[in-house]
């Protein structure tokens, strides 16, 4: 066979070389395509859905960017979610439910240890040991941030090497698989094998296909499951999994932010405070009980909702901002993806890089940076004492907040300056933030506040250009879920700026609501039916050259015929309504009867407008090659017909071509990080 192969490739191998041209498509004149027929949606989704296998127990992994964790539910009783056992160490005013996004490798750049495991080891490692050792946190960002991701991204650690990105997130999942697999196993008295699970990771809305499909890798690397048994992990968009929880929240498992009524008897003024308190008295009473009933009903809130009603999900974590607009869908309450998701970089993340440039202020830029190098581990050490008095600030706050400075700090700052913190303090007109005399930074709470400030802003921002969007009139409900949902200052931001529009509501575990979300997500994969495309996909076609209409670059002339090369021809356009599963259906035709090799090519690209391969922004994300050497036994019809189909899943598109006359067929998976 492979001979034959060979032999029949020759024609378009001897001329790929010219495929250097502007034009992608001269050099496949000879396995060209060309549109057959009017495109159509074919949509019986479900005869080309393979059957459902069945897992013992649905893992969810919430893999943060400030802190991670994971939770599950025995698919015998979904009612119950339990998350994930305590951890060893934690931090003061910090609940123990999740684990800091923290790994370390050793100097060899084998895994060690993640969370605070991994913290508390490289903290108590001698400064010059450490320098070998590979930190890395809050790395998630990355793939958010990077514009052109792929398998060979790197990372760098806090000495300042350098590692490759997937090796990180697969140590990371690694490390919770085993975690997960090792609890079950403890509660269920027997072995628990990866085979009984069904894996959902969740990641941002807003991330770009190809850091969705990182994931993915990461998680066949780390063992998860397999590109052949790809459905046994689920990739659940975060805003998607809250909005499955908010679904299910009875009133007294949320805080009602609202203007609009007295909750519980307490006027609006005072519900932020006091439902604050009830709730931190809820969240200390069930921190022992690590399992959450979810009752099988809609909540009350929920049944309020009515067809075509539209509520905002606010997911604000650590690193991201997420603003997803659903639409409720009855009878079976699904989810309609009405505004494709917007945020962007506006995570608490934001309020440690103020704190950071404040030092750099008061201490100057030079100092900080070399003390990062110097003396990492104080650095992470200092960080954590900001987290935790971050979590204090308050918009009625009086007290003074303090910060301890590591003694290493104040040692090597004497050190690189030749005098004091205190009098850097009082030297630089920072005037809210002092020195006290137990070794502490004292910040006044508006100086905390003011840290705040840019990331809330840009956050309100964002919510006020969704508001005006067309699509999102009349929204009822406003979830505001996340880790950073958890400030009171965001709370009352978002309250002051949109309680007069709709009613603000706050799960009360927020930080917990996503990692329960996904887990019903795996238990019900269904329940998402709407997606908007975030991409324009479609195939590179020929087609017949018209005078006037095609620029006259595009002319190619193959055996007499005149065709325009380097068409776009549409399968589905950015922004557009996809249900899950959805396949869309093209017919195309060999641009030449006798070929024998039939090389179709997938481009995407961000925007809607494309009428080329070679415009700006289309990217190749995949290619179909039909061999059909061999089946010339067979009469042929004079016009043959290949038939494309695409089909959109979870966050993984499959793309099919089949030659109708001998029912050959190849498929492939759209690849974003390779091409």
């Amino acid at each position: 066979m492979s001979e034959k192969e060979t032999g029949s490739d020759a024609g378009p191998r001897e001329t790929a070389p010219t495929s250097t041209y502007s034009s992608p498509a001269r050099s496949l004149g000879d396995t060209g395509i060309t549109p057959l027929s009017p495109s159509h949606i074919v949509n019986d989704s479900d005869a080309n859905v393979s059957e459902e296998q069945s897992f013992l127990v649905v893992v969810a992994i919430d893999f943060g960017t400030t802190s991670s964790g994971y939770a599950y539910s025995f698919t015998k009783e979904p009612e119950c979610i339990h998350v994930m056992r305590r951890w060893e160490g934690g931090d003061p005013g910090v609940s123990n439910q999740k684990t800091p996004t923290t790994i370390l490798l050793t100097p060899e750049r084998k895994f060690h240890s993640f969370g605070y495991a991994a913290r508390d080891f490289y903290h108590d490692l001698d400064p010059t040991e450490a320098k070998q050792w590979l930190y890395l946190e809050k790395f998630k960002m990355k793939l958010h941030t990077t514009g052109n991701l792929t398998m060979e991204t790197e990372l760098t650690a806090a000495n300042g090497k350098k590692i490759k990105a997937l090796e990180i997130f697969a140590y990371a999942l690694q490390y919770f698989k085993e975690q997960a697999l090792k609890e079950l196993s403890d509660q269920a008295g027997s072995e628990f094998e990866n085979s009984d699970v069904r894996w959902v990771i969740t990641v941002p809305a807003i991330w770009k296909q190809p850091a969705k499909q990182f994931m993915r890798q990461a998680a066949y690397q780390a063992g998860m499951a397999t590109p052949e048994n790809s459905e046994q992990l689920i990739i659940a968009l975060e805003p998607e999994a809250a909005s499955i929880y908010c679904r299910k929240l009875r009133l007294h498992q949320m805080i009602d932010l609202s203007s609009k009524a007295a909750v519980n008897g307490y006027t609006s003024s005072d519900t932020v405070g006091a439902g604050f308190a009830q709730a931190k008295e809820h969240i200390r009473r069930n921190r022992q009980s690590r399992t959450f009933m979810v009752e099988n009903v809609i909540g009350e809130i929920w049944s309020e909702l009515e067809e075509g009603d539209r509520y905002v999900v606010v997911d604000s974590g650590g690193g991201t901002v997420d603003l997803t607009v659903h639409q409720i869908r009855l009878p079976e309450g699904h989810l309609k993806e009405l505004y494709k998701s917007t945020g962007g970089p506006y995570g608490s993340l934001g309020v440690d890089y103020e704190f950071e440039k404040l030092l750099c202020k008061i201490f100057g830029e030079d100092f900080i940076e070399q003390f990062k190098i110097k003396r990492p581990a104080a650095w992470v050490d200092l960080m954590i004492a900001f987290e935790s008095r971050k979590r204090a600030a308050a918009p009625d706050r009086t007290n003074p907040l303090n910060i301890n400075l590591p003694f290493s700090f104040i040692d090597y700052y004497k050190k690189f300056r030749g005098h004091s913190v205190e009098h850097a303090l009082r030297k630089s007109n920072v005037d809210f933030v002092k020195w006290s005399s137990q070794g502490m930074l004292r910040m006044s709470p508006d100086a905390m506040n003011a840290l705040f400030k840019p990331t809330i802003d840009n956050i309100i921002d964002h919510l006020r250009d969704l508001f005006e969007k067309p699509e999102v009139t009349d929204v009822k409900f406003l979830f505001l879920v996340g880790g950073f949902a958890e400030a009171p200052l965001l709370q009352q931001a978002v309250q002051s700026a949109f309680g007069n529009k709709c009613r603000i509501i706050i799960p009360q575990d927020v930080g917990l609501t996503i990692l329960k979300g996904a887990v019903l997500f795996g238990l019900d994969p269904a329940v998402i039916k709407v997606r908007r495309s975030p991409l324009t996909y479609g195939v590179g076609v020929l087609n017949r050259y018209v005078e006037g209409k095609h620029p006259p670059d595009k002319l190619l002339v193959k055996d007499g015929t005149r065709w325009c090369t380097d068409v776009f021809d549409k399968f589905i356009s950015a922004d557009q309504s996809v249900a899950l599963g959805e396949t869309v259906k093209r017919s195309y035709t060999p641009a030449k009867p006798s070929q024998m090799l039939i090389v179709i090519n997938i481009y995407s690209a961000e925007q809607d407008n494309v009428n080329f391969i070679t415009d700006p922004g289309v990217k190749k994300c995949g290619t179909l090659r039909l061999d059909l050497t061999g089946t010339s036994d067979t009469p042929l019809p004079t016009r043959r017909e290949i038939q494309t189909f695409m089909q959109f899943g979870d966050t993984e598109i499959k793309a099919i071509a089949i030659d109708i006359p001998t029912s050959k067929s190849v498929k492939v998976g759209i690849d974003f990080l390779n091409y």
